[in-house]
């Protein structure tokens, strides 16, 4: 795993030199890519996402987005342009990595309740709600949203084939046939409820799609940008 681990960190720091050249911008993805390593590995082996790399995260996010702030504007827009220009310079950016913290972060944290809600049991922990503020602050509320969106995507169709696999298989057959004897259901309906209620860990898809964003985000902000950059 050890050495798996540092050639792929190797790759994604020469990724972000090429993506970004020799720039604060490429210490800041360095820092981020160092982080999501982390947590996507740790949540995949231990299904835990550290506070301490969470929070950690989060303030390091803020901290960088006074001199590297997300791409979104949304910060300009919301102030205007004339207090836009009264407030310090790093405040845009700082209240754009803010709010994409607050939002995304709160976005998951609800659908984490509403899920809890409909149907009776965890989804997600709280982990996957303090790494998306600590990705917001570091890509902002569009980012850290389109996050969440092709997060989710990856880990619902990654997680659909998994169950199959498993079902095919014969995952736990062994169990449903004890519990079939039992009187609880037909073997194949026990197999099914069993496969199906095997979870993976979001945080790692979460992860996945952060990098992309990260990679991608560039081509994604020259088109929606909010007001110009240069």
């Amino acid at each position: 795993m050890y050495p798996t681990i540092e050639f792929v960190t190797a790759l994604l720091f020469v990724a972000c030199y090429l993506s970004f050249g020799l720039s604060l911008a490429t210490l800041k993805w360095l820092f981020f890519s160092s982080i999501l390593v982390v947590l996507i590995v740790t949540d995949y082996r231990e299904r835990i996402l550290p506070d301490l790399v969470n929070w950690f995260g989060v303030g390091l996010g803020i901290a960088f987005a006074m001199r590297v702030p997300p791409a979104d504007g949304i910060a300009r827009v919301l102030l205007g342009r004339h207090l836009g220009t009264a407030l310090p310079r790093w405040t845009p950016g700082v209240l754009d990595a803010t709010l994409g913290a607050i939002l995304c972060g709160g976005l998951l944290w609800a659908a984490a309740i509403f899920y809890r809600l409909v149907r009776g049991r965890e989804g997600m922990g709280f982990g996957d709600v303090k790494m998306m503020f600590m990705v917001g602050t570091f890509l902002g509320v569009r980012g850290a949203f389109l996050t969440i969106l092709l997060g989710t995507l990856l880990g619902t169709i990654i997680g659909v084939g998994v169950i199959l696999v498993l079902f095919v298989s014969g995952w736990k057959s062994s169990l449903a046939q004890r519990a079939s004897k039992m009187g609880l259901g037909g073997v194949a309906g026990l197999r099914w409820a069993i496969a199906s209620r095997y979870q993976l860990p979001l945080g790692t898809f979460l992860g996945i799609a952060a990098f992309l964003i990260m990679f991608f985000g560039p081509w994604t902000s020259s088109r929606w940008s909010l007001y110009p950059t240069g």
